[in-house]
């Protein structure tokens, strides 16, 4: 069996919403209740994954520009707080793993691959998704899109910050996501960037300007022994 020691890639960078899970759902019941709790109507599945990406904050801007409306810092600051509140309690129910990516996981740690999250999903929320969804073991660098002040994808940065609590050089890592905010981080960051294609990427996939495109998770440890 192919061994760490046959493999020149020792990390792996994932994206979380899109990437490992299928969050759309859960995300439009948090999204439309703070719309309806403001007047606003509500926005559709396919709305919703048309604005993943840029954290929380983004999400519900988006949502009410749609609507045809701006929020002020302090009505998005409340509509934050309700958001993360709802949330909380839908987010494991309406959350699930994309097909292959528990196999994923399983595969590349038990290959010796270090793992590591950069989400610009807030950690608040991201560390009980993993939990409750009983991926957290595989992750040895956990970093949410508000954990460093001012850093976040498509920063590179916010990469650079998963690799250094990995202890992993660039030269030995690869990203994985489904966005444009993926692809700059991850090649900003100067490693390569596998794009999913089942993801919320808006457009064809090809476009994202990916180093490498998987149908599925369960085909990247093959990739990886090649690169």
């Amino acid at each position: 069996m192919t061994s760490l020691l046959d493999m020149r890639i020792r990390a792996v960078v994932f994206d979380l919403d899109g990437t490992l899970v299928d969050s759309a759902p859960g995300l439009q019941t948090a999204l439309n209740a703070v719309l309806e709790a403001r007047g606003s109507p509500a926005v559709e599945l396919a709305d919703v994954e048309s604005m993943i990406g840029d954290g929380i904050p983004g999400l519900i801007n988006k949502a009410f520009s749609k609507n045809g409306r701006s929020l002020s810092k302090t009505e998005l600051d409340a509509a934050a707080i309700q958001f993360h509140d709802i949330y909380a309690d839908c987010s494991a129910r309406e959350t699930l793993l994309f097909p292959g990516a528990r196999d994923c996981l399983k595969q590349l740690a038990s290959l010796g691959v270090s793992l590591g999250l950069c989400t610009n999903k807030p950690q608040r929320s991201t560390e009980p998704l993993l939990d409750a969804l009983k991926i957290d073991h595989y992750f040895s660098a956990v970093f949410g899109g508000d954990l460093l002040a001012g850093v976040r994808k498509p920063d590179p940065r916010h990469v650079l910050a998963v690799l250094g609590r990995l202890g992993i050089d660039a030269a030995e890592a690869v990203m994985v996501g489904d966005s444009p905010n993926d692809v700059h981080a991850g090649q900003g960051a100067g490693i390569p960037v596998i794009a999913v294609t089942y993801g919320y990427s808006l457009g064809p996939v090809e476009a994202l300007g990916a180093d490498y495109y998987i149908d599925n998770l369960t085909e990247l440890a093959p990739l990886l022994w090649d690169l």
